[in-house]
């Protein structure tokens, strides 16, 4: 008999890279060799790939030589989604999936960061570690400058640090500095000054065109001068539970206030930065506390929102090491891991949800030999 398959939903333009070998930041092989440890195939697939009333899907799997081919077999039961999807159309079909009794999770990835903040605000023990956050409008923009003194204004659903930008009070009003482009590629920034209670007109023009969000800058731990927070991986593994996969260090660069990786940041071991800048700090207490908070978060965020087992959470720390809660990835990008030569980890994120996968399947074993 063969080994079950484990479905991975991926976008267009990875799903035409397999074959080539080039997927960039995502490692298709760790998948396999995880599968081969727990024993199923996993198989590669868009969301139109699969269609209405079909038992069978068109889908990339290794075969014996070491190539990808494209191969039609049983539509899996246990899917995990690893593309982002724009609308409620896909919204809809994912929903459809799970009706239909298959496993999917990490079905919805991409929900608004101003959803996240309200559900954790819903338990008042989150509060003290949330910034202040609301819609951007200008009126709320002006309410939060004057509670402020640097303020952030980001796309409510936008990721690696897209399209972020930030106000800093200065001795003579206000300093907007902004991306050129909303590109992810972008480069380039610029700074408006202003005083007043008029905004510059590219903030007032970006906060008409887009969905934004505004909130306290949180006042971040530095290293060599520069703020610095975690990407810490929540997963759930073969147990079924939450665990800590890794975290790692992102350090903001020089020429920008982000520390995304993307955007010029650079990765550490957080334990190196303790040791240099922070030696009063008890560092395995620090640990302790992002552990326990990350889970705290994710299994609130479970609880609230479906099929919810892979997570990328960027959490901040004071300077005197309390945790504090940034934004939620539903689509970890995972390579902060290997750019800070944590391979380990990084890999253990690849092979993590392949072990839910598994759990997944054991339970669906369950309920179809109760059903006998």
């Amino acid at each position: 008999m063969l080994p079950p398959y484990v479905g991975i939903l991926v976008n267009d333009k990875l799903h035409c890279r397999i074959p080539t070998g080039k997927t960039k930041h995502e490692r298709v092989d760790f998948y396999v060799e995880a599968g081969k440890r727990f024993g199923f195939t996993p198989c590669f697939f868009r969301i139109h790939d699969v269609k209405a009333g079909r038992a069978h899907v068109k889908a990339y799997v290794k075969s014996t030589d070491g190539k990808f081919v494209l191969t039609t077999i049983p539509s899996p039961q246990v899917i995990h989604n690893r593309a982002i999807y724009p609308g409620i159309r896909e919204f809809r079909k994912l929903q459809s999936w799970a009706g239909e009794g298959k496993q999917l999770f990490n079905r919805w990835n991409r929900y608004g960061k101003l959803t996240i903040h309200n559900l954790l605000m819903a338990d008042p023990a989150f509060i003290p570690h949330l910034p202040r956050t609301c819609r951007a409008t200008p009126a709320n923009v002006r309410s939060l400058m004057k509670l402020f003194d640097s303020i952030i204004v980001k796309p409510n659903k936008s990721s690696i640090g897209r399209g972020v930008m930030k106000l800093d009070r200065t001795p003579t009003g206000w300093s907007l500095e902004y991306p050129v482009t909303l590109s992810v590629r972008n480069k380039a920034w610029r700074t408006a000054k202003f005083s007043g209670s008029r905004l510059p007109r590219i903030l007032r023009r970006r906060l008409l065109k887009g969905k934004y969000i505004v909130q306290q800058c949180l006042p971040l731990a530095t290293y060599k001068g520069r703020p610095f927070d975690l990407r810490v991986s929540v997963q759930k593994g073969v147990s079924g539970e939450w665990q800590i996969t890794g975290y790692v260090a992102k350090v903001a660069s020089k020429s920008c206030f982000l520390t995304n990786v993307a955007q010029g940041g650079k990765v550490h071991r957080l334990e190196d930065i303790l040791q240099e800048e922070y030696p009063r700090l008890k560092q395995k207490k620090v640990i302790k506390n992002i552990y326990d908070f990350s889970l705290r978060i994710a299994s609130h965020l479970g609880n609230n929102l479906p099929d919810l087992a892979d997570l990328g959470l960027d959490i901040g720390i004071t300077a005197d090491g309390n945790p504090l809660f940034i934004e939620c990835n539903g689509k970890d990008q995972r390579y902060s891991f290997r750019e800070a030569g944590m391979l380990e980890e990084w890999k253990a994120t690849y092979e993590n949800p392949m072990a839910y996968a598994k759990y997944l399947l054991a339970q669906c074993r369950k309920v179809q030999s109760h059903n006998k």
